[in-house]
């Protein structure tokens, strides 16, 4: 269930961006009102603390101000996300969107990988059941298939692997930083799966159909200096420590400007997308799901794990 303030806020914004002038003057008036009212009754802000380095911490979370920092932290099996970590991290979107304090977010890898993606046995009874991956409610979805949505910007800065669910996971975000070592893939119809956690929609619109087709259709990886060139990555760093910094100052610019008019910005530029991608978006979770009943999918884990090229039927 969508949370009606959240529809309210988004609505508000969207209506202020596109009326502009006195309107949206009105607008950020009405907005500032229901912003003291939602904190002081039905929503209130919300301020979560860190969640610091460890072994048992499958995402870290770190405040540095007005901006924070999560870190996906499961480097032993290369950061791929299971069903408890996308769940923490749509709670934290969450709370970061709700938190006052805060202007903007990052999210990196620990490790020597961004992340290899989803954990398919983690997922393996989840996908195909039509159950919701997380809650209804205090979670804000990481592939932002439905809503609500973050209304504050995100930066997500890559090394390493960063393939398939970790590249939807990228393709999210509002600034993309990679370290020159970055290797991206989305190669899930080479197991017998298919891209569904947003690539099928935001790779096209963000690089053009014929370059993602070219990377989506094959299961080919591509560098980072690829990235750039076909203009997903807006930086390539020379290592990945530069690449977090990196995040962190421009996240620190974004902290310096008027947050109002930070989120009218967004709002804005979402009034040109959402509305075009809504419905297939909505239908990700059950075409991705189907695909894990298939005699291709069970032949795809096969072969993986026999580490022998996978004989796909069409079944």
């Amino acid at each position: 269930m969508t949370c009606p303030n959240d529809l309210g806020r988004r609505s508000l914004l969207k209506g202020a961006a596109a009326l502009g002038g006195v309107s949206a003057v009105g607008a950020f008036r009405n907005l500032a009102l229901a912003e003291d009212t939602t904190q002081q009754t039905e929503i209130p802000a919300i301020t979560f603390q860190d969640v610091p380095l460890s072994s048992g911490a499958k995402l870290t979370i770190e405040h540095r101000g007005q901006i924070v920092l999560f870190g996906i932290n499961r480097p032993y099996i290369q950061n791929r996300i299971d069903p408890e970590t996308f769940e923490k991290l749509a709670e934290a979107y969450y709370q970061y969107d709700h938190d006052p304090s805060l202007r903007a977010a990052i999210l990196f890898g620990h490790g020597e990988n961004f992340s290899r993606g989803i954990d398919v046995e983690g997922f393996k009874s989840l996908a195909g059941t039509g159950k919701p991956w997380i809650a209804s409610t205090g979670t804000i979805d990481p592939l932002q298939k439905r809503a609500p949505h973050l209304t504050k910007p995100l930066i997500v800065v890559t090394h390493g692997d960063t393939w398939n669910m970790a590249h939807e996971l990228f393709l999210v975000a509002d600034i993309r930083i990679a370290s020159a070592d970055t290797r991206f893939g989305q190669d899930e119809n080479t197991h017998g799966r298919f891209p569904g956690g947003g690539a099928t929609i935001r790779f096209p619109r963000e690089v053009g159909w014929g370059n993602a087709m070219r990377y989506m259709l094959t299961g080919d990886h591509w560098s980072a200096e690829e990235a750039y060139r076909t203009g997903e990555v807006q930086k390539v760093a020379p290592d990945a420590k530069d690449a977090l910094e990196t995040g962190i100052r421009i996240a620190n610019k974004i902290a310096d400007c008027a947050p109002l008019g930070i989120r009218t910005t967004l709002a804005s530029a979402h009034l040109a997308i959402d509305q075009s991608e809504e419905e297939a978006l909505s239908k990700l979770e059950a075409q991705f799901g189907a695909l894990f009943q298939t005699q291709d999918f069970l032949e795809g884990r096969k072969a993986e794990a026999e580490n022998r090229k996978p004989v796909y039927q069409g079944k």
